[in-house]
């Protein structure tokens, strides 16, 4: 009786134990090829601003022929990001054209002409709906990626992840050095507003 019971004991913890596996293996599985299609996302819109970029180098290079060093940049960073293979290559290489980006745009106020193109301010629209894309489809992709780091490393997953092949990725998005400067904001030739008399 009692060998009866023990058996039946030992089935049970079994048929938990396969089913917490294959449940856990469903769900990463499930979890991993979101945030495959999560940065498929990314890479879509990292492809569009790549494809936008050569149009508007050349209607600056029209206007402001002897900044060679911004548009070897560019091409650098661009060339990067294009042959860049993984999530964690393609960060890194959109992190150094948005440097390269940011002082391209930053001609605008050393040549004013540039500012009445109507090509370059088309493409500069074009370029700022896909940065906001951008920001949109990182911060999606950042979220799905810290449900899926988090669910590999919580027990009962953690038991059985590593081998399952399934680890942490911490190919994550993350501000640029850039980005975390204070702005700096010139009004041109202010002058301090006249106080007002105190009143009496």
């Amino acid at each position: 009786m009692k060998l009866g019971v023990v058996a039946v004991v030992i089935i049970l913890i079994l048929l938990i134990g396969f089913g917490m596996y294959f449940s856990v293996k469903n769900t990463l599985v499930r979890k991993n090829e979101a945030v495959k299609s999560t940065w498929s996302q990314v890479d879509v819109v990292l492809q569009r601003r790549a494809d936008l970029i050569p149009n508007l180098v050349e209607t600056v290079k029209g206007i402001t022929k002897q900044e060679q060093t911004v548009f070897g940049e560019i091409a650098q960073a661009r060339s990067q990001l294009l042959s860049a293979t993984d999530p964690q290559d393609k960060i890194a290489a959109n992190q150094r054209l948005d440097g390269a980006l940011g002082r391209l745009l930053a001609l605008t106020e050393n040549y004013p002409q540039l500012r009445s193109n109507e090509n370059f301010l088309r493409l500069q629209d074009e370029l700022a709906g896909t940065e906001n894309r951008i920001a949109v489809e990182r911060k999606s992709y950042n979220d799905t990626l810290q449900d899926y780091n988090t669910y590999v490393q919580q027990f009962p997953a953690s038991l059985f992840a590593s081998s399952m092949g399934f680890k942490p990725n911490n190919a994550y998005f993350t501000a640029t050095e850039g980005s975390r400067a204070v702005p700096k904001v010139d009004f041109g030739n202010t002058q301090p507003r006249p106080q007002p008399a105190p009143a009496h």
